[in-house]
């Protein structure tokens, strides 16, 4: 299959404090992994160095061919200027905890300001686009509404809308679902399971085990900035091989 996100010993500090150490990680076209862990084990880090929302300190990431944040001169990796990082963004989808919806805009206007204002699409066709995309994460009535008028659950699935509407190479998720109450968990996650059945490649960190075994092609295990187990979840979430992996599963589990 072909892969389509590959990071290679990446590795990332705060302040003195080393928060990645060599992570490797390959990702195939419509795969769905998800990244599971303690709370400070870099998964969200992670995440943010793979479409640099944060800077490498060491290592390289390619999405669909293409390094990210870098290009090679002269043997040696130069970071990229601004604009064309936004660029290579454009190709990466993301979906935070908190939403980060306009609330001066409507559902819809917070759908299509990215494919018109980046892409210079014209607004008919983002519109019918848009449209189709609310109605798909089951919103299609709600298109008028603004942020404010929404409940948590329905402000991630615009939110989710939102990034397809720019035809992204990977959707990353970072936790979607942690802001929400527990009553509003699985709207989310229904609209995810239906993006993983299309074919949608996805990298998922989250706290939701019940999702990562049901619906993952593989796991990964982070602790302390390493990726210390990965598999399929039948295998890496039943009998893990590494002590730290086994400690935190026994806790989540339990």
């Amino acid at each position: 299959m072909t892969t389509v996100v590959k990071a290679i010993n990446v590795h990332k500090k705060f302040n003195g404090q080393e928060v990645l150490k060599g992570v490797d990680l390959e990702v195939s076209d419509g795969e769905v992994l998800c990244i599971l862990g303690p709370s400070g084990g870099g998964k969200s880090t992670l995440l943010r160095c793979l479409n640099h929302l944060e800077t490498l300190d060491d290592g390289v990431v390619w999405i669909d061919g293409s390094i990210i944040g870098y290009e090679l001169r002269d043997g040696v990796l130069r970071e990229l200027p601004p604009r064309k990082v936004r660029q290579q963004q454009r190709e990466i989808g993301m979906v935070f905890q908190h939403f980060n919806l306009f609330p001066h805009m409507t559902a819809l206007q917070n759908v299509i300001e990215g494919p018109m204002t980046v892409r210079k699409e014209s607004r008919a066709s983002v519109t019918a686009r848009a449209t189709e995309l609310l109605t798909a994460v089951g919103l299609g009535d709600r298109g008028g509404a603004y942020p404010s008028q929404l409940s948590g659950g329905q402000k991630q699935r615009v939110a989710i809308a939102r990034s397809l509407a720019m035809n992204p190479k990977v959707m990353l998720f970072d936790e979607p679902t942690s802001a929400l109450d527990p009553e509003l968990v699985g709207e989310v996650l229904d609209v995810m399971r239906k993006l993983a059945a299309s074919g949608t490649t996805m990298i998922v960190v989250t706290h939701e085990i019940a999702f990562a075994r049901d619906v993952a092609d593989r796991v990964a295990i982070m602790v302390d900035g390493t990726i210390r187990e990965i598999g399929p979840p039948s295998e890496v979430l039943a009998n893990p091989q590494d002590p730290r992996v086994r400690s935190f599963l026994t806790r989540v589990l339990n």
